[in-house]
């Protein structure tokens, strides 16, 4: 599927993408490209494949948690943006007032 210039024009228009006309041309060419590869996909037979959100089962891989020497107070102060005797300290998230 050869996509026109209008076509290319109006979806940068809605993604809000100011196109000089080589970026236009080459995006023409790009997108015309994806719809090909697509149409090739549509001719595959899916009708015995159940619909799935996931093509691989889901597990989750954790480790067992085990207590071990936490980290200098120094070290730790040192990643902070700023500190204050001995802590991180930030701006107030919450109105005093």
């Amino acid at each position: 599927m050869k996509l026109d210039r209008e076509t290319v024009e109006h979806v940068a228009m809605l993604a809000r993408l100011g196109l000089t006309e080589e970026e236009i041309a080459r995006m023409q060419e790009q997108l015309s490209s994806i719809l090909e590869h697509i149409s090739v996909l549509q001719e595959v037979d899916t009708d015995a494949i159940p619909p799935t959100a996931q093509v691989i089962e889901l597990q989750n891989i954790l480790r067992d948690d085990e207590p071990g020497e936490p980290l200098p107070v120094e070290e730790v102060l040192r990643n902070a943006p700023r500190s204050e005797a001995g802590f991180i300290k930030v701006n107030a998230v919450l109105d005093q007032s």
